[in-house]
């Protein structure tokens, strides 16, 4: 198993990264830095751990603040790093691109980089500077991650964001980044990740994405920074927004409803059937749109967001049809709770691949 000490895992930042780690088959030990800092707690974590990534930063807060805070972390972790009977051979830092810029924040981290290349140099491990620029993602608290999140926030509580400062953005996904700093990808993975967009340019692309999906259609999710974003975008949905009201229409013939309308992009669509009292899926993904739709029979889809203990349940029926969109980084199952034969559909964003299958074994119920 590849276990992983971590500041900040209560984070935004660290939250995605814990995800990814589920992935790898890896647990996550967290470093509490700052007041509430337990030195041998902290090389408790540390011993035998595989890596360490630093993430907890001040970005907020008095210019004292902000430099103190983040040079105090790095310090209080130093400390540890070089007592630790064993420790990681690899060191992380979730540093900044501002690192350079000359500001109090890109000082303050360019200060906490040297302090923890210091201690890993001292003890013989890695070190790894990753710079990260704006990151966006699923879960983002708005009015302080990033102003991807601000936007999303307001536009699925039915608000009209405005662009008050137009400027040029470095973004990033969450997930992206968490790749980086568990060194799943290579070193020019941050690069090639990147996308420049205007703020203005930005609040134009999750409209348009909140005004599709408002009609429980799916936007186009052809290019992977638009599919991030609309991935980003339903977080903030959820559950308000479910389930997807489908239409049924029904005459002597029998019925018809549609399943999805989707406006770009590859697209895989499964049908299933299963026995009274059984239960499928009880996995997440991290990238993957996908959909489910009972056709006919009883069921009730379970939804668990990652590392919380509240379960959102929708009962559902062939009868009375709707659509239930997967939140990605949500574990999820559908069980057959009628007496007969439940027939499902199942549709996602992309052709099944074997070899990546963003299906991650995770319980819903605990």
């Amino acid at each position: 198993m590849l276990d992983v000490a971590m500041t900040g895992a209560n984070g935004f930042l660290g939250w995605h990264t814990r995800a990814a780690l589920r992935e790898l088959g890896g647990e996550s030990h967290a470093i509490t830095v700052g007041d509430g800092f337990d030195a041998a707690n902290a090389i408790s974590a540390l011993n035998g751990s595989a890596r360490l990534i630093h993430i907890a930063g001040v970005n907020r807060g008095s210019d004292q603040e902000v430099q103190s805070e983040n040079i105090r972390f790095a310090t209080q972790l130093a400390s540890v790093i070089v007592r630790a009977e064993t420790p990681p051979p690899v060191i992380v830092f979730a540093n900044s691109t501002q690192s350079t810029n000359g500001s109090v924040y890109g000082n303050a981290k360019a200060a906490a980089a040297d302090i923890l290349e210091s201690a890993a140099q001292q003890v013989g491990a890695d070190y790894l500077d990753v710079r990260l620029p704006n990151l966006f993602g699923e879960h983002g608290r708005p009015f302080y991650n990033a102003v991807t999140a601000t936007f999303c926030h307001m536009l699925a509580q039915g608000q009209t964001p405005a662009v008050a400062d137009d400027k040029n953005l470095t973004l990033l996904h969450a997930q992206d980044a968490a790749d980086l700093l568990l060194g799943a990808g290579g070193a020019a993975l941050a690069g090639e990740k990147e996308v420049h967009e205007s703020v203005a340019g930005l609040l134009a692309r999750l409209t348009a994405i909140d005004s599709v999906y408002r009609r429980g259609e799916i936007p186009d999710v052809a290019a992977k920074f638009d599919r991030d974003l609309f991935n980003t975008y339903r977080s903030y949905t959820f559950p308000e927004q479910a389930p997807v009201r489908l239409t049924r229409h029904a005459d002597a013939r029998g019925s018809f409803f549609e399943i999805v309308r989707s406006h770009g992009g590859r697209g895989q669509s499964s049908f299933s059937t299963t026995e009274p009292g059984i239960s499928r899926g009880d996995h997440f993904h991290r990238r993957k749109i996908e959909r489910f739709t009972v056709l006919a029979g009883e069921a009730t889809i379970g939804l668990r967001r990652l590392f919380t203990d509240e379960v959102f349940e929708f009962s559902v029926t062939g009868d009375e049809p709707v659509a239930v969109d997967m939140p990605t980084m949500w574990a999820h199952t559908i069980t057959n709770t009628g007496p007969d034969l439940l027939f499902t559909s199942f549709w996602s964003n992309e052709i099944f691949n074997f070899e990546c299958p963003d299906t991650i074994a995770e319980t819903v119920r605990k």
